[in-house]
């Protein structure tokens, strides 16, 4: 079952569920469950492990290799 909604899922859907979690809704103004935002971060996690490169994914963090990360 979680393969199939997986297998389903597409950019403007993923868009979609990225806006939910953002404002904590849905498009009809029904507020997300706390179990929902959870399903809706994780389907999109998948998403975009499965279909963007590294650097387009959520939570990206650019990591300068031979530089200093804080200057004093």
């Amino acid at each position: 079952m979680k393969e199939e909604i997986l297998a389903a899922l597409n950019p403007n859907v993923v868009a979609n569920l990225k806006r939910a979690i953002e404002l904590g809704k849905w498009p009809d103004g029904r507020l997300l469950s706390d179990e929902q935002k959870e399903t809706c971060l994780h389907a999109v996690l998948v998403w975009e492990t499965t279909h963007l490169p590294e650097e387009e994914r959520t939570g990206y963090i650019h990591k300068q290799i031979g530089r200093a990360s804080c200057r004093e």
